[in-house]
């Protein structure tokens, strides 16, 4: 139904077909615009990424410094697997730049208050405000090491076979 359908006064008058067509051509195209201008999930998603990969560098730089510090008969072992996943959190973070900066979204942090931290995000010619409280931080931050070190022993397991 377009809005000429809703109108009783245009049911009185003459209009040609074409500029009927043409308004509801143009109407549908201006709802499908904007849809198509706010971020998508899987952008939110790789915004989300890229907010969580730092943190867990910095926490694996900490855990690495420890390790070199601990004299642990496992110290070599445990510095490699560090090292592994520092080195995947720094190809996925380049990655997530590329895409995001082939999108045209640029994300910077914003404020942080009491639980919460706060990102601006600009894509498309628009701003939004993306916050993440602590607890969703940490939690999101242990399941990508887990995923991380899972990660590295089944490409322990794989080259011991």
């Amino acid at each position: 139904m377009s809005k000429l359908d809703a109108n009783e006064r245009w049911k009185t008058k003459m209009v040609m077909p074409e500029y009927v067509d043409e308004f509801e051509q143009s109407d549908k195209k201006e709802g499908a615009g904007a849809g198509g201008q706010m971020l998508t999930m899987t952008e939110r998603t790789m915004i989300r990424d890229l907010i969580l990969l730092p943190y867990i560098d910095s926490m694996v730089s900490k855990s690495i410094e420890e390790i070199e510090h601990s004299g642990n008969v496992l110290e070599r072992v445990y510095l490699m697997a560090g090292r592994y996943i520092q080195k995947r959190v720094m190809q996925e973070t380049y990655q997530l730049q590329k895409e995001l900066r082939q999108k045209n979204i640029k994300v910077l942090l914003d404020v942080q208050e009491d639980f919460v931290v706060y990102y601006k995000i600009y894509f498309r010619g628009y701003q939004e405000r993306f916050g993440m409280t602590r607890d969703v931080i940490r939690t999101e931050i242990s399941l990508r090491l887990t995923n991380y070190t899972a990660d590295l022993g089944a490409t322990l397991k794989d080259n011991l076979k």
